[in-house]
């Protein structure tokens, strides 16, 4: 099974893959709604706008792992997203991310590198996998933010539609 075929839940409550989305750039972030770095949708977001009719998209994971920062259900945390960062891009299932019970999306994910060459556990909210159409990960931690030079550069080298 490759990364593409892992199962997740969408929000709906229907089962997806990342072979959803093949050809595409996919951002996979784990969020939170009463975290110190939610305000990191309205980036997430404006970048969505930006490069979707280019071939991208934001995943958002819920997860309430670190601190109980995300305890709603998905139709609080949908409410949240869309009525203050104006959320267009698609939110998922509420996720585990680390440890034995992490979704097995996220234990495949954490196997990549960051730029300092560490893998293993998510930090914290906002840890962003960049998944380029061609299979390859970039890792970012949750203080680099999705408008960092180095995410752009990122997205934008593999954007099918500016190649």
């Amino acid at each position: 099974m490759t990364l593409r075929d892992i199962p997740f839940t969408t929000m709906d409550g229907s089962t997806a893959t990342l072979a959803d989305y093949e050809g595409k750039v996919v951002m996979i972030v784990n969020v939170a709604s009463k975290c110190g770095l939610t305000p990191q949708y309205e980036t997430l977001e404006e970048l969505q706008r930006t490069y979707e009719d280019q071939g991208f998209t934001v995943l958002g994971f819920p997860c309430n792992q670190f601190a109980f920062q995300e305890p709603g259900n998905n139709e609080a945390i949908q409410e949240f997203c869309s009525t203050t960062y104006g959320v267009t891009f698609p939110l998922m299932d509420k996720v585990k991310v680390n440890g034995r019970s992490a979704h097995p999306l996220y234990a495949e994910l954490t196997k990549t590198t960051d730029a300092d060459g560490k893998a293993g556990k998510v930090k914290w909210n906002f840890e962003k996998f960049v998944l380029t159409p061609d299979d390859q990960v970039f890792r970012f931690r949750p203080t680099t933010l999705p408008n960092d030079p180095s995410v752009i550069a990122a997205v934008e080298s593999a954007l099918p539609a500016i190649k």
